[in-house]
């Protein structure tokens, strides 16, 4: 890795991507500590981290409790972005332009969810604004056009942020912009597992339990990196055959399929699902909000049942209910994306035309069944061991000392998982430099 990166910096077009991709993070930093109009300081809470506003927060870089433009970051695209692709699945004018791919049908695709976006950050703008309605100093109409369009500007920049990031920097944009949120919180996570040990007093089980925290998560890191750089390799042999004068073929290939062929995108798109409909219960029905925790407006919504059992109880109910949903979010969006990217009818007929096959499988429909069945299995380990990952320490959220990484999973699998996919793309413009050269 850091001789990817020493490369990179060495090669004057890569260097200039790089400098431009920390010109527009810096951008996005700055942004996320501009509030919007009218808000009363002393009313906010800018380190909360309990329930659905933690995840939100995570994956804001604290915009969130901060109230600022960049409040909603790009959930709402990440969101527009999946229904476009669910749709396309049902609407056949929608399907036809996803499966030709070409330039314009790219761009007319992007026009449809950026159109999307605007009305989810709506529906957002105006559930958040409800939400924090208290901490505005005169809530009213006014008030509240200008914040949801603040809101709702501050994701059109973020939108072309990333779009800028992936044309001109170094790729990956949105996938960047979470990133850097979820960077930026480290620091207070580590603030915080200070205190823990020399907060008031030096406390040996505390100390012994940081430790332990320390060790899982560097254990949880060489596990995500293992599992997103194993492949299975299904070998393909083809047979030689004449053109022209030429006896060409024979060759000896594989197919390279990764055991998490969707890489952190299940984790972005489950967190953004996860975010999105507690922004809209607000809109729905703003009166359920009240002083009470985040969790038991949440488990009031959701189960509309009144909170009688202790806060603990309620606590351990949402923190379950919350792990099933994520667990499932995740292993669909993960089937989801394997087979939007990976298409084994397509792999069959490629191998078939150049005159190639799989050792003990016949060619055709028993190619597509056999690497349909190696595909499934895949995305079945991979689904869940990101699942698990993910939801593991949300079961140890309730240990007061643990409550403040209560979504550390998720955290390390985005930040692991994009870390690995910029480092490709710097090994590959690099090398796309270097052949450049040779060939100039």
């Amino acid at each position: 890795m850091f001789n990817t990166i020493k490369n990179a910096l060495k090669t004057p077009d890569v260097r200039r991507r790089l400098l431009f991709t920390l010109l527009l993070i810096i951008v996005f930093r700055l942004g996320c500590f501009i509030s919007v109009p009218g808000i009363d300081p002393s009313q906010l809470k800018p380190n909360e981290t309990d329930g659905i506003k933690g995840l939100i927060n995570l994956l804001t870089g604290g915009a969130f409790t901060r109230l600022s433009v960049f409040a909603m970051s790009i959930t709402p695209y990440i969101t527009a972005s999946i229904v476009i692709q669910l749709l396309g699945m049902v609407i056949p004018s929608l399907e036809k332009l996803t499966k030709e791919g070409g330039e314009l049908e790219r761009a007319k695709i992007n026009r449809y969810t950026k159109i999307l976006t605007l009305f989810l950050s709506l529906a957002e703008g105006v559930g958040i604004y409800l939400m924090y309605k208290p901490v505005f100093i005169n809530p009213g109409f006014l008030t509240g056009f200008l914040v949801v369009l603040s809101f709702m500007t501050g994701t059109a920049i973020l939108m072309w942020l990333g779009e800028q990031i992936t044309s001109k920097g170094i790729g990956n944009g949105i996938s960047m912009i979470i990133f850097v949120g979820i960077v930026a919180g480290l620091g207070n996570g580590a603030k915080s597992l200070y205190n823990t040990v020399f907060g008031t007093a030096f406390d040996t089980k505390n100390l012994l339990l940081v430790l332990g925290i320390i060790v899982g998560v560097l254990l949880l890191v060489a596990a995500v990196v293992f599992v997103q750089q194993a492949e299975r390799r299904i070998p393909v042999q083809y047979s030689k055959k004449v053109v022209g004068r030429k006896m060409v073929g024979g060759q000896n290939t594989h197919i390279p399929l990764k055991l998490a062929m969707a890489g952190v995108m299940p984790i972005i798109f489950a967190s953004s699902f996860m975010t999105f409909p507690a922004m809209v219960i607000q809109l729905i029905n703003p009166n359920i909000v009240t002083q009470t925790t985040g969790i038991q407006n949440f488990w009031r919504i959701v189960y509309n049942t009144s909170i009688a059992t202790s806060s603990s109880d309620v606590s351990m109910k949402y923190t379950v209910v919350n792990a099933i949903i994520y667990v499932l979010l995740i292993v669909g969006f993960t089937f989801f994306y394997t087979y939007a990217t990976f298409n084994p009818a397509e792999i069959s007929s490629s191998i078939k035309k150049n005159g190639g096959f799989i050792p003990g499988i016949r060619t055709g429909k028993s190619t597509t069944e056999y690497l349909s069945s190696v595909i499934t299995k895949l995305t079945i380990f991979g689904g869940f061991f990101l699942a698990m990952i993910a939801i593991i320490p949300m079961l140890f959220s309730h240990i007061p000392q643990l409550a403040s990484i209560a979504f550390g999973g998720t955290s390390i699998l985005i930040v692991v998982g994009v870390a690995l996919e910029t480092v490709q793309q710097l090994e590959s413009q690099v090398a796309m430099k270097h052949y450049k050269g040779f060939l100039e």
